[in-house]
């Protein structure tokens, strides 16, 4: 199966945002910088790239599919108080054969952007939330790519960070309200709860759970990812580099199944 056109599209993104972030300035211990990735509102530009393997797709489990998650994080000042955070996901998928006679797929999926209107500060009790709109655009290049529909609904996150332990969850929820009328319904809740251990060394040891549940199909999708990350710094250049794996607790009748890889790239543009 081919993986160039990922790849190529990847490339293009990197240079993209590497000129967009350049006049950024470093700052920061690695520890630190470590610690606020654990955070999904943290006050840091950063561009996390997860490289995800799935098999075990389809009817007969003979479908494989590899997709890259380009997650490019954007917080802006909005007053003394408060921090708006982009976060979009560009999946750039190549897949082959999760349906017979499907054959195979290269190409970009469909984009979810969310945004989060932040407190600087943590709470009293030391929390730290974020809540906001979530939208699903139709951008898939490929019928067997896209879901072909418009979809908005509510997103949050909270979480607290206490020593070296982080621990939270993440959640949204969208309904489509446009798009192709024979296309299936989008009615989903996706809830991400994770929970991190960051070392003096800015190494991090992560494990979250992805659970989407589809209200149309009455389905479940739940991997478990357990990943090793570190920070570290090439060149001029700060990135956060990682592995782990993934295992498919439950999944759709078409869906994945077993055991799956990730390999995580993030560049970091702390201010």
């Amino acid at each position: 199966m081919s993986y160039r056109r990922s790849l190529r599209y990847l490339a293009i993104t990197l240079t993209l945002t590497v000129s967009l972030a350049s006049q950024a300035q470093e700052g920061g211990s690695s520890a630190d910088l470590a610690k606020q990735l654990s955070n999904p509102v943290a006050s840091l530009i950063s561009v996390p790239m997860q490289i995800n393997y799935d098999s075990n797709i389809g009817p007969r489990d003979d479908g494989e599919r590899w997709t890259t998650n380009i997650q490019p994080v954007i917080p802006v000042s909005i007053g003394e108080d408060w921090n708006l955070i982009s976060r979009t996901i560009l999946p750039v998928i190549s897949q082959e054969d999760i349906f017979p006679g499907a054959g195979s797929q290269d190409g970009i999926g469909d984009v979810v952007q969310s945004v989060f209107f932040s407190p600087k500060a943590p709470s009293d009790s030391g929390w730290i939330w974020g809540v906001g709109p979530v939208l699903l655009l139709p951008t898939g290049s490929d019928d067997l790519l896209t879901a072909d529909k418009w979809g908005a609904g509510p997103t949050g996150v909270a979480l607290k960070q206490v020593g070296q332990w982080t621990f939270g969850a993440l959640a949204n929820h969208l309904v489509d309200f446009a798009g192709d009328d024979d296309r299936g319904d989008v009615n989903s809740t996706f809830v991400q709860p994770f929970i991190a251990y960051n070392t003096p060394t800015a190494t991090t040891i992560a494990m979250n759970l992805e659970t989407t549940y589809d209200w149309e199909a009455d389905e479940a999708s739940v991997p478990v990812n357990l990943m090793v990350n570190q920070v570290l710094k090439f060149g001029g250049q700060l990135v956060q580099v990682g592995a782990g794996v993934r295992y498919w607790l439950e999944s759709t009748d078409a869906g994945p199944e077993g055991w799956g890889g990730r390999i995580n790239l993030v560049l970091l543009f702390p201010k």
